[in-house]
């Protein structure tokens, strides 16, 4: 059987990771911070700081997996900018402990890193994976350098790393820390109060390409299947839909009027006006469409949270 091992299982990927590699007949092993949390997913859980090199490299060497998926790290943007030492040394240098570990260990496995739509210079236009790199902020500047990182180790060690820039992912059980479930959070509490309230949000003038995580972890699995270990996919919708008309969805879910307040907090100090992935590659090589409309994924956030659901 194949045995995957998957860093970041306390993050809200992993849960959805597991399931779809469990559906396709793997068996997992999981690795993260969090010992509160169920771990019913994985046969076996193991308590891990990607900043202690020796316990990454006793897991894998325990494991002896077929596959590692890296899921662990900081993933918001506005956080990187109050936390860029943080943000970087998880990371990349929690990152370079699996890719260490994996040539110490001598296992023969596929490693999948996550890399971002962030890493991107602000362009218009479809971005594919030849638009030119340019980061701007501490969290996009942390992932291109794992991105070099993972073509040093696969050139020098010849390590089968697979490596995709993922853009914006959201779905049930995500922080509200992100934009989404920030919204849907808000306007849920509202509607529970049955009165009018305020809404408190971020620069509304920007453009982004969501997709369900469902959609992405499914492209996840069919890349790290896949040969093309030498191969950056772009993983996204390819569908842009500018903020403001997200909100205006969410907002005419609930029943109660809901005033719109711009909180300069919120406000991050630089922002791509448009973000748009092209993945005709993705499609092409490996047959990955989406199946999830992002209106549905953001109805049934609100409706999670209306229920008194929150974050994994």
């Amino acid at each position: 059987m194949r045995k995957a091992l998957i860093f970041g299982t306390d993050g809200f990927v992993g849960k959805y990771m597991a399931d779809e590699l469990k559906s396709h007949g793997y068996d997992i092993y999981g690795a993260g911070q969090n010992a509160g949390k169920s771990h019913k997913e994985y046969s076996i859980w193991y308590s891990c700081d990607l900043m202690d090199g020796d316990g990454v490299k006793n897991i894998i060497a325990e494991v002896n997996p077929t596959c590692i998926i890296n899921l662990a790290g900081q993933s918001n943007v506005g956080i990187s900018w109050k936390i860029p030492r943080r943000t970087f040394e998880v990371n990349v240098c929690g990152a370079i402990n699996i890719l260490e570990s994996v040539v110490q260990c001598g296992t023969d496995c596929d490693v999948l890193m996550i890399g971002s739509s962030e890493e991107y210079d602000i362009s218009e236009t479809p971005l594919n994976e030849q638009s030119r790199l340019n980061p701007s902020n501490p969290y996009a500047i942390s992932k291109m350098a794992l991105e070099n990182f993972c073509d040093l180790y696969r050139r020098r060690y010849n390590m089968k790393i697979h490596f995709v820039r993922a853009f914006n992912h959201t779905g049930i059980g995500q922080t509200d820390n992100f934009v989404i479930p920030s919204w849907c959070k808000q306007v849920s509490e509202i509607s529970q109060n049955n009165a009018d309230g305020d809404i408190r949000v971020g620069n509304l003038n920007i453009k982004r390409d969501f997709s369900n995580v469902k959609d992405i972890v499914r492209a996840y699995r069919m890349i790290i299947e896949s040969d093309d270990y030498n191969v950056i996919y772009n993983v996204g919708s390819g569908d842009s839909i500018e903020l403001q008309k997200i909100l205006e969805y969410i907002i005419s879910l609930s029943t109660q009027k809901v005033s719109i307040k711009v909180d300069e907090h919120l406000i991050r100090p630089v922002e791509n006006p448009v973000i748009h992935c092209d993945n005709s590659l993705l499609k092409k090589r490996l047959g990955w469409e989406p199946e999830y409309d992002i209106y549905m994924t953001v109805r049934e956030i609100y409706e999670y949270y209306l229920q008194g659901g929150g974050c994994f």
